[in-house]
């Protein structure tokens, strides 16, 4: 008997109910004019205070970049393995316009990547659009690497600082963070082909299902247009919040490696791992993303869940999140391992 192709995936009601919420939300926030309800997306946006005692082998504080810009990371350090740990800087999604390292799903993954990995997890608050288009994120998070290099940790958390490997550090991040990710790599990487740093080496990248974009549709666009979270309308939406005014999504920033992406990779851009679900309409460009990095030289190792829909490693209690952990765990495990070869 031929088995009928499923029409939506196959989900427990928790996370059912969690998506619908968030993208009833992030929808009833995106104003016609371009603009977000702040007002009304913070009302129900649920969030954690930073913990400076162990809680399940994790403590977590707040730490000022620059309070000019509101540029800050949440710092997440498991309890000392007796060694020193790899460096995550992590970058939230939300399209570039919405939440924070201290929404209560990103401050949850994080402890789960400081607990499971282990390593350092610095997440980035970044400035979001459309009050701060392209390229703040960006900046905000070159700066924050810059904020590292320069030994300001020292100042703030001596105690991390002591036992993290600035030589292993790994750039991550979801959705428009991944994106986030990416670009501040290349930033990094073009900068230290002509002036190394001084401390910070970034040994890997994680893009996790990259939200990137191209005034093409791909099949997967159109196919799953109105998948949760990231329906083509919503997409259509944050790109043009986000990019520069009178940009279209074949702009560099959403068209990586793209007809007007003419920008290098840098010599030592690391190894990327690049995650992809079955269920993500933005599958198509992620893939091309991938094969692209290949083609340039790059060492890319790439994750494809055929049952993953996007964002799937935020929910715990999915089987594919905790498969996910694993394979990130393995990765940074051995790039550190490389890096330190070297």
């Amino acid at each position: 008997m031929t088995e009928t192709p499923r029409s939506s995936p196959s989900l427990p009601l928790k996370t059912r109910i969690s998506i619908s919420f968030l993208s009833i939300l992030s929808d009833s926030a995106c104003r016609s004019d371009g603009t977000v309800n702040r007002c009304l997306f913070n009302l129900f946006d649920l969030r954690s205070s930073p913990n400076p005692r162990f809680s399940s082998g994790v403590r977590t504080a707040d730490v000022t970049v620059d309070p000019s810009r509101n540029l800050w990371f949440r710092l997440f350090v498991p309890s000392s393995p007796g060694h020193r740990l790899p460096v995550i800087v992590f970058f939230h999604g939300g399209g570039f316009a919405f939440l924070s390292p201290s929404a209560f799903a990103y401050d949850a993954v994080c402890r789960r990547f400081a607990r499971k990995l282990p390593a350092i997890i610095l997440s980035v608050n970044y400035r979001l659009s459309p009050e701060h288009r392209h390229p703040a994120p960006y900046t905000d998070g070159l700066d924050t690497l810059r904020f590292l290099d320069s030994s300001e940790l020292d100042r703030f958390d001596p105690d991390a600082s002591a036992i993290a490997d600035l030589s292993n550090v790994f750039l991550a991040g979801d959705s428009a963070g991944a994106n986030i990710a990416h670009h501040v790599t290349r930033l990094w990487a073009t900068e230290q082909d002509s002036k190394p740093w001084a401390r910070v080496r970034i040994s890997g990248l994680v893009a996790i299902q990259p939200f990137l974009g191209s005034e093409d549709r791909t099949s997967a666009e159109k196919k799953l247009k109105g998948a949760p979270l990231v329906s083509t309308k919503r997409t259509d939406w944050l790109w043009k919040a986000f990019l520069p005014e009178g940009s279209d999504r074949d702009h560099p920033a959403a068209n990586v490696f793209g007809p007007k992406d003419d920008a290098e990779l840098g010599k030592v851009f690391p190894a990327t791992m690049v995650v992809i679900g079955g269920w993500d309409p933005l599958q198509d460009s992620q893939r091309r993303y991938a094969e692209e990095m290949r083609k340039r030289g790059k060492e890319v190792k790439l994750l494809e869940y055929a049952d993953a829909i996007h964002a799937f490693y935020i929910f715990p209690e999915l089987k594919l999140s905790t498969e996910f952990i694993g394979e990130m765990k393995s990765f940074v495990e051995t790039h550190t391992q490389e890096a330190r070869d070297q």
